[in-house]
């Protein structure tokens, strides 16, 4: 299918063919027929993307910051590799659009196949969409004057942004009666002008443009006026007083338009900001009116929220009445009611593969626009049977070349960040392998690192690459809840498997794995490694073989300065990452298990009582080994991110050492001390991907055994 793609490294825009996307719970399964280009936000975007990588990161000093402390942890190649895989993964453009449902997840049951629907989604033939991101287009009986049928494809496209104008009035608490003023009218300035006067407003607009200004006066506007005498005229407007709101829906770097606001504001009035304008606040008019100043946050409440937007659940109707999906609505029952006027906005209109051409006509403004349309090839994809829709769709696959080679043939199922920050840059430098296939979720993710790495093909589908014959191993580097499913299915398949941590989230999915691989290994001689990386590093093996002849019982100390994850994180979320215990802490566990050579027999964790949510993820595990040896993890997420992340202690015999974030060791023996050290941090993972590969070319022992990776993943259950 096609999709609008900016390379965010070169800012760079195009319409590629990637994969159809692979439909998630939840989600609901769209063939687009029209989408509206939000011109501000997504020429912000390609603007940025052009600039230079000073440029980027003065617009982005958070992830400066970022970088900084992984330059400090990883050094300076790996940071720059990350950094570099970050800058070049693709941005999808757009976001709202109108169409056909093709499928529909499970656990969706309030649509039905065929239905038309308005969306929050990119530019793509076929988008996959959350359930609170969806809405019907209605279709109205009621004999109501003005009411229509049903509004067409292209009016519904308009559903985000008109969702977008509607949280901007809620958030202005308009009355009726009210005297608003918005400066600004281009495509969401127009919007709010008639949704102001639905609500029973008087409207004064402003532009520098004349065309927009005779066009808001035509769709309803009392007054328009160039921004030079808005002040003057809104004096007489107000009769002295001062307009009760200004909504700005202006897009410029100048403070003007907020400055202005202030001036035409009545005392205790409200200013309510929607558009990318300058942002210095004048204290002293805002301070004598006592001005309400408001940023509109998009859709309304539900934006940016995991819970709502992702996992569908709802806010209640009666406590949260304008969620972003009820605005959605609500803007759509406004253009069935005849009180919204949509095709007098539409300027311009393109086909989805001369989108670069619409993109062009927004950079460099060659002519006056408005509202911008890309149209799909609904026809080539539908036919009518039985007077209704069927749609002809595949979800799979975008095949680029085949080859023939005597290579180990491996198949990536899963690249998030850290797979092609740190898993697939040790694979590409490995000789003798071939990666043949890539698959995501995401089929612009699939295309852009099957391009990348010139493999065969890419996919949305992780079960082509388990039926491909040629291919012999799979990294499997999903989001945790889904490892288990898969390692089982492409054990079943007789593919080597190596599996990011942690194998499983819970005991079913672990006993299941456990079942398959005794079935497995007896008739087989697949390799199957968990991806507990430390216990490979060369660190390790020096700690190791420091102790290698001891006779006492460790005492091991394992200090993770962590830091907090964002609210919402999803490994976070019981059900999809398992929470820091299982899917961090198992690396600890794993590790003394290397050290000791014994499976954990006692184990007690412990929270301080802190309420702060942000000090949620502290902890302090201690084992017990069957040889006497005690291992303490002090897991800390409320820390000082400066300090280094990782700290190993052990002591024995008379014996100590330290690992100091992987980059220095310190072995202590009869009085003197020796000290290694690794140009980078260096946590074993390219060790590791070396094993692996060498184990499936050589044969032999399995570097390590099953009940090891049993028992560090039943123990973080514990």
């Amino acid at each position: 299918m096609k999709q609008v793609i900016l390379d965010y490294k070169t800012g760079k825009l195009e319409v590629s063919e990637v994969p159809v996307p692979k439909i998630k719970p939840g989600n609901i399964l769209v063939k687009t027929v029209c989408s509206v280009i939000s011109a501000g936000t997504e020429s912000h975007k390609v603007h940025l993307a052009r600039k230079t990588l000073i440029g980027k990161a003065w617009n982005r000093p958070d992830q400066v910051k970022k970088v900084i402390r992984t330059f400090h942890d990883r050094g300076s190649i790996e940071t720059l590799s990350l950094v570099k895989e970050r800058l070049a993964t693709p941005q999808p453009l757009g976001y709202s659009c109108s169409g056909i449902v093709l499928a529909i997840a499970q656990d969706v049951n309030d649509f039905k196949i065929g239905d038309s629907v308005a969306c929050a989604a990119p530019h793509a033939e076929i988008v996959c969409v959350p359930r609170n991101l969806c809405v019907k287009i209605p279709y109205n009986n009621l004999p109501t004057k003005n009411n229509r049928k049903q509004i067409n494809f292209d009016e519904a496209a308009f559903v985000t942004i008109g969702a977008i104008a509607i949280q901007s009035v809620r958030e202005a608490n308009v009355q009726l009666g009210e005297k608003i003023a918005v400066i600004g009218l281009g495509l969401l300035g127009q919007l709010i002008v008639q949704l102001l006067k639905a609500s029973g407003c008087e409207v004064i607009g402003s532009d520098l443009d004349e065309r927009r200004l005779t066009l808001a006066s035509e769709l309803g506007a009392d007054i328009t006026v160039h921004p030079n005498l808005l002040e003057k005229f809104s004096q007489q407007f107000s009769h002295g007083n001062g307009v009760d709101a200004v909504i700005i829906t202006a897009d410029t770097k100048s403070n003007q338009p907020l400055e202005l606001a202030g001036k035409i504001s009545r005392q205790k009035g409200k200013v309510i900001v929607v558009g990318r304008v300058g942002m210095k606040v004048p204290r002293e008019i805002f301070y004598l009116k006592e001005l309400e100043l408001k940023v509109s946050r998009s859709y309304g409440p539900g934006r940016y929220d995991k819970e709502y937007e992702e996992k569908g659940v709802d806010y209640p109707f009666a406590y949260v009445r304008w969620t972003e999906n009820r605005n959605m609505e609500a803007f759509l029952s406004l253009l069935t009611s005849g009180r919204l006027k949509i095709d007098r906005l539409i300027t311009h209109r393109f086909q989805i593969h001369e989108a670069q051409k619409a993109y062009d006509l927004i950079l460099k403004r060659s002519e006056p626009f408005l509202a911008v349309l890309l149209d799909y090839d609904f026809e080539s994809n539908t036919k009518n049977v039985n007077g209704g829709t069927k749609l002809i769709w595949h979800e799979g696959s975008v095949r680029i070349a085949r080859s023939n080679s005597n290579q180990i043939i491996l198949g990536l199922i899963g690249c998030g960040n850290f797979a092609r920050g740190v898993l697939i840059p040790k694979i590409k430098k490995l000789p003798g392998v071939k990666i043949k296939a890539v698959s995501t979720q995401s089929g612009l993710n699939a295309r852009n690192i099957s391009q990348k790495l010139h493999c065969d093909y890419c996919t949305t589908d992780f079960r082509e690459i388990l039926e491909d014959p040629d291919i012999q191993a799979v990294v499997v580097a999903t989001r945790h809840d889904t490892h288990a499913s898969i390692t089982v299915q492409a054990l079943k398949a007789e593919k080597h498997v190596f599996v990011e941590k942690p194998l499983a989230i819970n005991i079913k999915e672990l006993d299941l794995i456990k079942k398959t691989w005794q079935e497995v290994s007896r008739n087989s001689g697949v390799c199957l490694m968990v991806g507990f990386n430390r216990r490979f590093s060369p660190h390790a093996k020096k700690l190791y073989d420091h102790f290698y002849q001891r006779l006492a019982p460790f005492i091991m100390q394992y200090r993770i300065n962590a830091g907090p994850l964002p609210e919402g994180h999803w490994l976070l979320d019981p059900q999809q990452g398992g929470g820091r215990i299982i899917g961090e802490i198992c690396h600890f566990i794993d590790f003394f298990q290397f050290l000791t050579g014994l499976e954990p027999k006692v184990v007690c964790a412990q929270q301080p009582n802190d309420i702060n949510e942000a000090n949620r993820d502290n902890y302090l595990i201690t084992l017990k080994f069957n040889d006497g040896s005690i291992g303490v993890i002090s897991y800390i997420s409320s820390g000082d991110p400066a300090m280094p992340k990782e700290l190993v202690e052990v002591f024995s015999g008379g014996r100590s050492a330290a690992i100091y974030d992987f980059k220095k060791t310190e072995l202590y023996a009869n009085g003197r001390k020796k000290t290694f050290k690794t140009r980078s941090q260096d946590k074993g993972h390219k060790d590791e991907i070396a094993i692996f590969f060498n184990n499936i070319r050589d044969g032999g022992e399995l570097p390590v055994n099953f009940d090891s990776y049993y028992h560090t993943t039943i123990t973080s259950f514990k």
